[in-house]
C-alpha cells in the first residue's frame, strides 16, 4: 500500500517531468496521464459493482464537444465547469433509466448510448448548424493540458481510496457480490449505483474536456472513438478494477503497449487489442493485484 506522503512526492515528480522531457514525451505523458484518470474513474463504479460499461466514450466526447461549442463563448474555467454539469446531467438521466438493467443488457445499452450520442451530435452539426466539425481556440500549452490532467488523476485515485472506506464503498462492495443481499441488507439499490455512476461518468467529462484542445480541431467521429471505452475497460481490468491503484498499473504499461501496436501493426492493431481484451479476461480475472495477492497467500507457510 503506498502511503500519503510517497503518494505526494510521486506526483510532484510527475509534475516537474514536463521541465525535462521533449515535446513527443511530453504528449506521450499526457496520454498516459490521461487514461490513468480514465481507468480509475471507470474502476471507481464498475470496479466495485462488476456493471461492465462501455459508454466511457459517450462522456469523454460529451465533454471535449463541450469546449468545442463553448471556448470562445466563456472564460477556461466556466467551460470546464459547464462540462462537468452536462456530464453529470447525462450521467443522471442515463442511469435512473438503465441501472436496473444487468449484465449483458447493461453492457450492450452502454455500447450503444455512445454511438447514439455521437449521431446525435452528428445530426445536430449537419441539420441545425449546417457543419461538422468544430476548432478550439485556447492558448493553453501541452504543459497546462499535462498539469490539469495529473491533477484530475490524482483527485481521481484519492476520491478511489476515499470511498472504499466509506459507507458508500462498502455498499458497492456488496452490490457487486450479491445485489439480493444488498436490497435486503438495507441498502439503497438505485440510490447507491446513481451516485458512483454520476461520479464517474463526471471526472471521465472533465478529462475529455481537459484533453480536447490538443486537438485543436474536432468532430463527432474523432471524439466519440469506441476504441477509447475498450482500452479504458481492458486497462482497468488488467491492473484491478477493485483496487485503488489497479488502474494505474494496467493503464501505464498498456498505454506503452498500444502506442507501439499502433505505430508497428497499424493493420492488425484491431485484431491485437481483441486478443488481449481476450486474455485479460480469461488468464486474469482478478488483474495483477489481485492475481499476486494470491501468489503471496499462496506461498506463506502456514505455522505448525
Amino acid at each position: 500500500m503506498i502511503g500519503p506522503a510517497i503518494a505526494a512526492a510521486v506526483a510532484a515528480g510527475l509534475a516537474a517531468l514536463p521541465f525535462f522531457v521533449s515535446d513527443y514525451s511530453l504528449g506521450l505523458m499526457i496520454g498516459m496521464t490521461g487514461y490513468v484518470t480514465l481507468a480509475s474513474a471507470w474502476a471507481l463504479f464498475s470496479g466495485h459493482t462488476r456493471y461492465i460499461s462501455l459508454a466511457t466514450v459517450a462522456f469523454y466526447g460529451t465533454g471535449a464537444y463541450t469546449v468545442a461549442v463553448l471556448n470562445e463563448m466563456m472564460p477556461y474555467p466556466a467551460v470546464l465547469t459547464c462540462a462537468a454539469a452536462i456530464g453529470a446531467g447525462l450521467a443522471l438521466v442515463v442511469g435512473l433509466s438503465t441501472l436496473r438493467l444487468a449484465g449483458i443488457y447493461f453492457v450492450i445499452f452502454t455500447f450503444g448510448l455512445a454511438e447514439l450520442v455521437r449521431q446525435v451530435i452528428t445530426w445536430y452539426e449537419v441539420n441545425i448548424t449546417g457543419t461538422l466539425g468544430r476548432y478550439i481556440f485556447l492558448d493553453i500549452t501541452a504543459r497546462g493540458i499535462y498539469w490539469q490532467m495529473l491533477a484530475l488523476a490524482a483527485v481521481t485515485i484519492a476520491l478511489t481510496a476515499f470511498i472504499r472506506r466509506h459507507r458508500l464503498g462498502l455498499a458497492l462492495k456488496v452490490i457487486g457480490d450479491d445485489e439480493t443481499v444488498a436490497a435486503h441488507s438495507g441498502i439503497n439499490l438505485a440510490r447507491t449505483k446513481l451516485v458512483a455512476f454520476t461520479l464517474s461518468a463526471t471526472i471521465i467529462t472533465l478529462a475529455g474536456a481537459i484533453a480536447s484542445p490538443r486537438w485543436t480541431y474536432v468532430e463527432p467521429v474523432i471524439v466519440f472513438n469506441p476504441t477509447v471505452s475498450f482500452l479504458t475497460v481492458i486497462m482497468a481490468l488488467l491492473g484491478g478494477a477493485n483496487r485503488v491503484w489497479g488502474p494505474m498499473m494496467g493503464a501505464v504499461p498498456l498505454f506503452l503497449l498500444f502506442e507501439w501496436l499502433s505505430v508497428s501493426f497499424p493493420d492488425t492493431y484491431p485484431v491485437l487489442l481483441g486478443l488481449l481484451f481476450i486474455g485479460v479476461v480469461f488468464l486474469l480475472p482478478d488483474g495483477m493485484l489481485g492475481t499476486l495477492d494470491k501468489w503471496r497467500r499462496s506461498t506463506k507457510k502456514v505455522p505448525a
